[in-house]
């Protein structure tokens, strides 16, 4: 063996590591068509110890690995990996939701991975298959619903999924919770210190004391109730703004337990996560109802035109939970803009949406990436006004803005987030935003019919059917792929 070879796997410092590498040793056998005794004489090792060499009861040692190049003609960085590629793909196979009951552990799958390659990668491949046509069955089951047809396609779901769908296609108004939150309001008194109010109602109520702890004593999580001690800690990480609704969220837990149980029961979720993962959206709802009270909020809002900086300078909080909050004004007689929203990551990845109505998801869909909610992450901090109009006709007007995350440190790249607070453009004179957009693009309180002015958008790549969109990231699921070798579209995705 050349000695660039043998100094190549010392410097892989292969004799600091334990090397099972079994199921390898055994393919590397049966593809030259030797028996183990055969194999073993040729390594000068008994067939009993390259029998347990295989079962993965010995380790290969340097020596082994070195004789195995020499004789066999194999790669030593072979042997070294845990085919971790392989390993990946299986973990992402077993969390599918119909097969997490199954999932084995990483010692498992890394056997498996080893042991089998081939029938591993061809699962692989026939799940990437499945979780495509259930992609599809999901895009066809929208289309039918966008014309009315109830369908009875439906793929398994995470607990996670379960809810969010639930949220979306409900008003985003919880009566129940809006006067259970002024009734507290009324015993807490805040006056204008809403913190120290609850702090206090905690521990004379039940001895729960509030404390900030650093990042170091607490670097994994935002909020940590220790039953034993009788504390609530939250992480230095926290804006103020944050920190105020973690203790407004455990105070109303606590406070409308009994409200909070009767609407996780009313929306019926089927597993005890869901319910557990609503509970916790519903705090989250309460928290913003006891920063936030209606009347007032909702009088300020209208005064103010429904400006968010206002809004979030005059009552304390942060800008995302002034939108927020914005989403939620739909008491009968007292109502507000029916406002929805959409929250993205820089990836794309949809992971709250919210509307008065229910998000529209038929007629705005949040799915395109021309709306104005993705270019925010080029702009940081600044709103950005739009008005978009989709295939059919209906027009809106979005405001976005990107949102900063828990604070990190130096060395930590920050959590950053955009959303998207939306309305029909009829309602564009009542927004303060309005005054931003072409004045032809204000259109009347019919909204459906937009200008030239208003960005073309769709609700999502696989359902649209907008012709020369260069921001097209896949092809309609309703329309054949045009493939003509004379012609090509501005679309890398040419349709018919």
């Amino acid at each position: 063996m050349p000695s660039a070879d043998v100094n190549s796997v010392k410097g892989s410092r292969l004799a600091d590591h334990k090397i099972f590498a079994g199921p390898r040793i055994r393919r590397i056998r049966n593809a030259k068509g030797l028996t183990q005794t055969a194999m073993a004489e040729g390594l000068g090792i008994s067939p009993s110890y390259l029998n347990l060499i295989e079962r993965n009861q010995r380790p290969l040692t340097v020596q082994l690995i070195l004789r195995l190049a020499s004789v066999y003609k194999v790669d030593p960085h072979e042997l070294q990996g845990e085919a971790r590629g392989s390993v990946a793909d299986l973990k992402e196979v077993f969390s599918d939701p119909l097969l997490a009951g199954e999932l084995p552990g990483d010692q498992e799958l890394i056997e498996l991975a080893e042991a089998a390659p081939n029938a591993s990668a061809a699962v692989i491949k026939l799940f990437r298959a499945y979780r495509e046509q259930a992609k599809r069955l999901s895009d066809l089951n929208e289309l039918l619903a966008r014309e009315g047809k109830a369908t009875a396609l439906s793929g398994a779901r995470l607990p996670i999924d379960e809810v969010h769908e639930i949220f979306e296609r409900r008003p985003n108004h919880f009566p129940a919770l809006e006067e259970e939150a002024e009734a507290f309001t009324s015993v807490l008194d805040p006056g204008d210190d809403l913190f120290s109010a609850l702090k206090a109602w905690l521990r004379r109520e039940f001895g729960i004391v509030v404390k900030v702890l650093p990042v170091a004593t607490m670097p994994n999580w935002r909020r940590r109730y220790d039953r034993h001690s009788q504390r609530l800690f939250l992480s230095e990480r926290l804006s103020p703004f944050d920190q105020l609704r973690e203790v407004a969220m455990e105070a109303c837990l606590i406070r409308m337990s009994v409200a909070v149980a009767a609407e996780i029961q009313a929306l019926k979720l089927t597993t005890d996560e869901a319910r557990r993962l609503a509970r916790f959206e519903l705090g989250r709802y309460a928290a913003h109802a006891l920063m936030m009270p209606y009347q007032p909020f909702h009088a300020a809002a209208v005064r103010t035109r429904y400006d968010i900086d206002m809004l979030r300078s005059r009552f304390g909080v942060s800008f995302e939970q002034a939108a927020n909050r914005l989403a939620t004004l739909q008491r009968p007689g007292a109502s507000g803009v029916p406002f929805f929203m959409l929250e993205v990551d820089s990836a794309g990845n949809r992971f709250r949406k919210a509307g008065s109505h229910g998000f529209p998801q038929s007629r705005f869909g949040g799915g395109c990436p021309r709306l104005p909610v993705h270019a925010a992450f080029a702009q940081p901090g600044q709103i950005l006004v739009e008005a978009v109009e989709m295939p059919d006709g209906a027009a809106f007007l979005c405001i976005a803005r990107t949102l900063e995350g828990p604070q990190g440190s130096f060395a930590e790249r920050p959590r950053r987030t955009a959303l998207l607070l939306g309305c029909d453009i009829g309602f564009s004179d009542e927004v303060v935003y309005g005054a931003a957009l072409p004045r032809p693009a204000a259109i009347g309180k019919t909204g459906q019919s937009a200008t030239a002015t208003a960005t073309p958008v769709g609700p999502a790549c696989r359902l649209c059917e907008r012709i020369g969109c260069l921001a097209r990231a896949e092809p309609p699921v309703t329309r054949p792929l045009g493939l003509d070798e004379m012609v090509t579209g501005l679309s890398a995705f040419d349709f018919q």
